[in-house]
């Protein structure tokens, strides 16, 4: 009779930290940096000074969560040199922090980094791993955190719905996207496979692009009967840079509500949000010529930022000592700046004060003064962290040309009187 041999069952356990410390590799030449107070070596792995505010605002996040939550394991699933997790580790006072580069040449260098947090080993852990590969083992073996951050490259979008999947509910998701041209509108088919948003060339492309990476997540976790919603969004030139910090919630989203399509005439300059049933019937109020409509979307056209959180953001900032006192000028404007974007009344969208003067055929008056005139008016108006030289208003472009020309004319005035004077 014949005897069948079966392999002994595998038993899935949940994962020991401890046996992820890679061995000890020799990694590239030293290149000792600084950054908030902590040295650190980025040897041989990509990294930019530039994304230093990235990096100020997650941890600020992550502290402000930990707080609330008394709770904070993150995973850095594309951690370069590990300086991410060092600051979460030393600043945020994460409990655990799971480090992975996909490279294992760097295995030495993170460990020594992350050794520098002053923290116990039992606190951190290193691997190398594909993304997608650790996310999905961290789901399977039921095992979530509460900050998720993703510091990809280009436009890949592939390790959305793994990063949701892993993440505990009411958790932070930070996602990345450095794909300019793209957000840009000069890849629509692309986006639309990565993003599920054809877009196409606006004025302000680079807000697009945020509403495109939250779109696209809105859309990944809709799928999972879940939906995010934007705690803060930050553009950075170099690169560029797009950043947002999600947290994941229960249900739905409500898809009419801050998901839909994004319009833009050439000819007036007005722009206009357009809902899924009105598809059929897009024009602009004013009469607008055959092809002078450019349509994006679906976007998230909500608010970019959650004010109350932006606000707990500030005053931990403040504590720390990193603005206030003349101390972190770039910092606190940047802050304040996205607290005044986040107003709900605000639209998507920004008006270049370039475009306002040239469709006026005039030089434009100073940014603040036209910003006290809207507010004088009843319009909503802020600054754009995305463009120093631009305003996010409800008024239109159209009543904006007006009101540029009345101050312009009112300021000439003013000159010949006191020359006549």
């Amino acid at each position: 009779m014949l005897s069948l041999q079966l392999k002994s069952p595998i038993i899935f356990t949940p994962l020991n930290f401890k046996t992820l410390n890679p061995p000890k590799i020799k990694c590239c030449k030293s290149e000792i940096q600084t950054e908030r107070g902590h040295s650190f070596d980025t040897g041989g792995t990509f990294f930019r000074h530039e994304s230093a505010t990235g990096r100020d605002l997650g941890v600020l996040a992550a502290a402000v969560y930990k707080r609330d939550h008394n709770a904070l394991r993150v995973l850095d699933a594309m951690c370069g040199c590990g300086i991410r997790s060092l600051r979460y580790l030393a600043e945020a006072d994460a409990d655990f922090v799971l480090a992975n580069d996909a490279n294992p040449d760097y295995g030495e260098l993170i460990s020594a980094n992350l050794g520098k947090a002053g923290v116990g080993e039992e606190r951190w852990a290193v691997k190398h791993l594909d993304a997608n590969r650790l996310l999905t083992e961290r789901y399977l073996e039921r095992d979530y955190f509460d900050l998720i951050d993703v510091d990809s490259f280009g436009s890949d979008s592939t390790f959305l719905r793994s990063a949701m999947c892993s993440v505990k509910l009411d958790g932070l998701l930070y996602l990345t996207c450095t794909d300019g041209y793209s957000s840009g509108g000069h890849r629509p088919q692309h986006t639309l496979a990565a993003y599920g948003a054809y877009v196409k060339p606006m004025p302000y492309s680079n807000e697009i692009g945020l509403r495109m990476l939250i779109g696209g997540a809105l859309r990944e976790a809709s799928v999972l009967g879940y939906h995010v919603v934007p705690l803060f969004s930050c553009y950075s030139y170099h690169g560029p840079v797009f950043r947002a910090m999600l947290q994941l919630r229960r249900g739905k989203f409500p898809f009419k509500r801050h998901y839909g399509f994004i319009s833009y005439c050439t000819q007036c300059g007005n722009s206009q949000s357009i809902s899924w049933d009105k598809l059929g019937q897009m024009r602009c109020t004013c009469d607008d010529i055959p092809g002078s409509l450019v349509v994006s979307g679906p976007l998230w056209t909500g608010p970019l930022h959650e004010t109350s959180f932006l606000t707990e953001m500030v005053n931990l900032a403040e504590k720390w000592g990193w603005i206030g006192n003349g101390t972190g000028k770039r910092m606190e404007t940047l802050l304040k700046i996205m607290i005044d974007e986040s107003d709900p009344l605000l639209p998507f969208g920004y008006i270049k004060l370039d475009e306002v003067s040239r469709r006026a055929k005039m030089n434009s008056s100073r940014l603040d003064t036209i910003l006290n005139a809207l507010h004088k008016e009843g319009y909503a108006a802020s600054r754009s962290h995305i463009a120093t030289n631009a305003i996010k208003t409800n008024c239109s472009m159209v009543d904006c040309v007006r009101l540029a020309k009345r101050l312009r004319l009112a300021a000439d005035e003013t000159l010949h009187s006191c020359i006549e004077a």
